[in-house]
Formats: structure tokens, C-alpha cells, sequence
């Protein structure tokens, strides 16, 4: 196994928060798009499912990452 240099490090960290933050922001759009008038009037249901993906991608995606860079695959 290599050494990783620093800046590998700096941009991976930098990702994974990217990652968590986009998640976020997909829950917090879509919890609008469900329960407001914001995007469409009264609402729609199709919020919910988006809203579900994007707490997917929060909590998973870093981990998946993390698993890919070490070489486990997870």
C-alpha cells in the first residue's frame, strides 16, 4: 500500500461533507416539495420517496466512499 499525501486527504474529507450536505439539501427540498406550496400547489406526495433517498445518501454515501477508498468495496 502507497502513502496518500495530504491533499488526498484534504479532498477526500472535503467530499464526504459535500456528500452529507448535498444529502441535506435533497431532504430539506423535498420536505418542501411534500408539505408546501413552494414548488406545487398544495404539495405532492412525490416529496416523500425523494425526501427517503436523500436521508439514504446522508447517512450511506460516506461510508460507501470511504469503503471504496480503502479498497473494501462495501
Amino acid at each position: 500500500m502507497t502513502p496518500v499525501e495530504e491533499s488526498t486527504w484534504r479532498n477526500r474529507f472535503i467530499l464526504l461533507n459535500l456528500v452529507r450536505i448535498g444529502g441535506t439539501i435533497v431532504v430539506l427540498l423535498s420536505l418542501a416539495l411534500w408539505q408546501t406550496d413552494i414548488f406545487v400547489s398544495g404539495g405532492t406526495i412525490l416529496g416523500f420517496p425523494l425526501a427517503l433517498t436523500g436521508l439514504v445518501i446522508s447517512f450511506f454515501g460516506p461510508k460507501w466512499l470511504a469503503g471504496r477508498w480503502i479498497g473494501d468495496g462495501r
